[in-house]
């Protein structure tokens, strides 16, 4: 059975990008464009990821920014892999019973029937971003931070044309933000801005400049951080000051496991990236890969495989210091799942009590230098404009990933003071052998485990092109039990996996996520950039 994919009908705008001394990858050209100058400059991967970042909270601000949290992966220049979390947990007045009550007093509903909210002043937990910038820099750049929120600084105070998929998810700002000080800082007149008008946002300006002046500390101790809490409290929430002061990032052992011959690294609860190794294991264990790509059989065979995962994510992953979590990304657990697994459609459930919200706002980056610095890193407030809660006067938006908590108190990922909820961010790293890394990732809430999958399927099984690998169609389950498909798949495979029992419903390229890769292969250095966004990888 030849099961080479025909690459012309995937209808790429791009082409696969190629350099020698550096790219960028991410999903706004203003934001790579500035990476690429931090290399330029005489910056590394990590430099050009922080500088990156910044600029993303600028121009892409629905999406990510200092209210939130950041990860990498990466593999350094002296051929060390780590990862890094920095990644706020619960308030620590956030008590099951105190969350309950409030959850109560807002909504109505008896305490022991209250779930956590999607948004709003409860939702939000200690945002990590700002001391992950400076901890990664300090311990992996070559510049300061005050280099690295230079361009940020700039283009939002003087301004920045707004690009098309990031005006169009601007748009929700118009029915989120009620409160003044949001909509002037976040709106045009009352409305959100159309693609190529320009954006200023001085208040977040001036927040970046105190930062760059200041240092990290002045987000977690002192005034501004007084202004974060106040802003909480005022609307309801439960973080306070002393949540803030009390944070500091973490590195942490990735977790990893080998297909076809590559190893996947990926983070660690409280992250999912365990659904994503037991999804690629089983996947392994079936075959899954091993079928003609245009074939029912290898989406189904995928598809089951990522079920199984997520089914046994959603129930275990939390923070690993409060719970126990299984070692489910192991060889043997995905012999037993793979077991389960038929030519009919599972009814394995996903989601459900203390399972994530099932989309979500999120920024990936990857970097690669000459030097042999290879990183994945992502910023995230979650959901669009996070939780819709902004801090005034400072262009502050703050997550809701509290929103990922249980208010079920057997369920491990429940609410608890200083605990990190399961956390869907999930970068990505790929070694193919000792001269030739990838630094990927897919984003998207439910979407980024089953992008990792997919992507790398396309790569490692298919032998794809990095921009193919990302222009490909793509699938996606979803929490009510439907496989989504784009509707660019070969014709007649969509009422064979109806007839295998799946649920198919075509949805469009905005629900399959947004994914980058960069990839250092004998001193070249390839990227690519997900088409589903505004992005590009750009190299010199």
């Amino acid at each position: 059975m030849d099961s080479t994919p025909d690459l012309d009908r995937f209808d790429s705008r791009r082409s696969t990008a190629y350099a020698r001394n550096g790219m960028v990858a991410t999903s706004q050209p203003l934001a790579a464009q500035a990476g690429v100058a931090a290399l330029r400059e005489g910056g590394n991967a990590f430099d050009a990821a922080v500088t990156t970042a910044a600029v993303l909270n600028v121009v892409e601000p629905m999406s990510t920014g200092i209210g939130g949290d950041a990860f990498a992966l990466y593999r350094t220049a002296d051929g060390d892999v780590g990862a890094f979390r920095s990644c706020g947990g619960a308030p620590g007045d956030a008590t099951l019973s105190t969350m309950r009550d409030r959850v109560a007093e807002r909504s109505g509903v008896d305490p022991s029937r209250a779930s956590m909210p999607n948004a709003g002043p409860l939702a939000v937990t200690v945002p990590g971003t700002v001391r992950g910038w400076d901890r990664l820099l300090d311990d992996h750049g070559e510049r300061s931070l005050a280099a690295a929120l230079d361009p940020a600084i700039e283009y939002a105070r003087a301004g920045f044309p707004v690009s098309e998929v990031v005006a169009d998810m601007w748009t929700v700002a118009e029915a989120l933000f009620t409160e003044a000080d949001a909509r002037e800082e976040y709106l045009l007149d009352g409305r959100s801005p159309e693609p190529g008008e320009v954006m200023t946002l001085p208040d977040l300006a001036d927040t970046l400049s105190t930062i760059a002046t200041e240092g990290a500390d002045a987000f977690y101790e002192g005034p501004l951080a007084e202004r974060i809490a106040e802003a909480v409290q005022d609307r309801g929430g439960l973080l306070a000051a002393d949540d803030l002061a009390g944070f500091d990032p973490e590195y942490v052992d990735p977790v990893s496991t080998t297909y076809r011959g590559a190893e996947v690294y990926e983070l660690p609860p409280n992250n999912q990236g365990l659904i994503a190794l037991e999804a690629l294991n089983v996947a392994e264990e079936l075959d899954a890969g091993g079928y003609d790509y245009d074939s029912a059989q290898r989406v189904h065979y995928f598809a089951e495989a990522l079920k199984r995962a997520f089914h046994d994510g959603h129930h275990y992953i939390t923070d690993p210091e409060f719970e126990d979590v299984p070692a489910l990304g192991s060889k043997s657990y995905a012999a037993e799942r793979a077991e389960t697994v038929s030519e009919r459609a599972g009814s394995v459930s996903i989601g459900g009590p203390g399972a994530p919200p099932e989309d979500g706002d999120t920024v990936l980056l990857t970097v690669a230098d000459d030097a042999g610095n290879v990183v994945s890193f992502i910023n995230s407030i979650f959901g669009n404009f996070g939780g819709g809660v902004v801090v005034p006067g400072t262009g502050i938006t703050l997550q809701n990933r509290g929103s990922s908590f249980s208010l079920d108190p057997e369920h491990p990922n429940r609410i608890e003071p200083g605990k990190r909820p399961f956390h869907t961010l999930i970068p990505g790293l790929l070694r193919l052998d000792d001269d030739d890394w990838a630094a990927f990732g897919v984003m998207g809430g439910y979407m980024q485990p089953q992008g990792h999958l997919q992507v790398l399927a396309n790569v490692l099984d298919y032998g794809m092109p990095l921009q193919a690998a990302m222009d490909a169609p793509r699938w996606r389950y979803r929490a009510d039990g439907s496989l989504a498909v784009e509707d660019r798949f070969p014709e007649g495979l969509l009422p064979k996996l109806a007839r295998r029992g799946h649920d198919v419903v075509i949805q469009p390229p905005s629900a399959f996520g947004g994914g980058q890769i960069t990839r250092l292969t004998d001193g070249v250095i390839s990227g690519a950039t997900e088409p589903r966004k505004d992005g590009t990888a750009a190299g010199f």
